[in-house]
């Protein structure tokens, strides 16, 4: 029927065929946006499915391509008590996520010569104890250090001061010798902070403030405070024998530190992501150091794979650079698949919330369409 359409104009023929070739050309960009719906559609009934099974209340969710949002959805309650939605919009706690931004902001400070990653502590801690003369900025960076957690008896309601809080840490004996094995440590990237303060003159936070965020446009993250009034600030909450409940009260120094103390948004953080391609705030060999595991002082890479502020490892056959964190009711997950240039990241309001576990497997949806949809990783 075309073809006789066409023969039949005669000399506008060749102007049927245009319109013809048009039409073939648009044909594959209108099935790949309809199969890009299809996999964001999976996506979302995919994370309903886990919220339900893992009874969380909300969760926020982004997923870009090379730096470009793709997917960026609120599901569920923000605030179960006035039934306020999660959108993307809507503010979360980051727990050790905001670790990245903590190793960014010293790498920035090594880049301009002010700090080096083979400066051993007590160039910055003058009166802390000899064992820190072995420890050196870059193994707090890559929890190398010696260094452990917060103390089984640590008290959270307590509102100390830096001060308070490093006299603590130096008062902790190293757990290892420095640079031998790997442990998490939340109270190296704690003394990371004050080494910030010390070297710039400026809390962290104000120094992120100024360097990272403010210059991204990330116009709602910050360190967290419970009582400025924060617009579009989502509820935390915590499974008590089954029953949801409230999160528990934090003192606010202890939510200022720098292991972990942010509040930010998937637009945000779709904000973040897109400069990480880029040299905005560092330049590729830093970042490149930053996204490598960082080697024992038998030269042999720390066997969990940690970077600076990021694990680094393969998941399936792709690259992947990842972090979680979890905090005060909140759970959030960054997987950055490098050779993809693809990124998902998953924030929930729940402490028994899994979002490292929902964001591989968003990935294997948009990875491999159909394949992954049907169930669960």
């Amino acid at each position: 029927m075309k073809k006789q359409f066409c023969v039949s104009l005669g000399r506008e023929a060749g102007l049927c065929f245009l319109a013809l070739f048009a039409l073939s050309s648009v044909a594959p960009l209108i099935a790949r946006a309809q199969d890009s719906s299809s996999v964001s559609r999976d996506v979302s009934n995919y994370i309903r499915s886990e919220m339900q099974r893992q009874h969380i209340p909300g969760v926020a969710l982004l997923v870009s391509r090379a730096g470009k949002t793709v997917q960026a959805e609120g599901f569920g309650l923000a605030n179960v008590e006035l039934q306020v939605p999660v959108r993307p919009e809507t503010i979360f706690q980051s727990g050790s996520v905001g670790k990245q931004f903590t190793a960014t902001a010293v790498m920035m400070l090594v880049e301009e010569g002010k700090v080096s990653l083979d400066d051993p502590l007590a160039k910055y801690f003058p009166d802390a104890p000899a064992t820190w003369h072995e420890v050196t900025v870059r193994e707090l960076l890559s929890h190398t250090a010696g260094f452990g957690d917060y103390p089984e008896k640590f008290d959270f309601r307590k509102d100390w001061t830096e001060e308070e809080l490093l006299k603590l840490v130096e008062g902790i004996p190293l757990a290892y010798p420095p640079g031998t094995k790997w442990e998490y440590s939340n109270l190296g990237f704690l003394t990371l902070g004050i080494l910030i303060h010390r070297v710039t003159g400026e809390f962290y936070g104000d120094f992120l403030q100024q360097r990272i965020f403010h210059p991204l446009g990330m116009q709602t993250t910050r360190i967290i405070s419970e009582a400025d009034i924060v617009p579009n600030r989502a509820a935390g909450y915590r499974l008590v024998k089954g029953e949801l409940k409230n999160q528990e009260w934090i003192a606010p120094m202890v939510n200022t530190t720098a292991d972990g103390s942010l509040y930010f948004s998937i637009l945000d953080l779709a904000k973040w992501d897109a400069a990480l391609y880029t040299e905005k705030l560092l330049k590729r060999s830093s970042l490149d150091q930053m996204w490598t595991p960082a080697k024992l002082k038998n030269g042999q890479p720390n066997k969990d794979g940690y970077g600076f502020g990021w694990f680094i490892g393969d998941r399936h056959g792709h690259r992947l650079i990842s972090h979680d964190g979890a905090w005060q009711g909140f759970k959030s997950a960054i997987s950055r698949y490098l050779d993809d240039q693809l990124t998902v990241v998953v924030l929930a309001n729940l402490a028994e919330a899994k979002p490292g576990d929902i964001a591989e497997h968003i990935a294997e949806i948009y990875l491999s369409p159909g394949k992954a949809a049907a169930g669960r990783p």
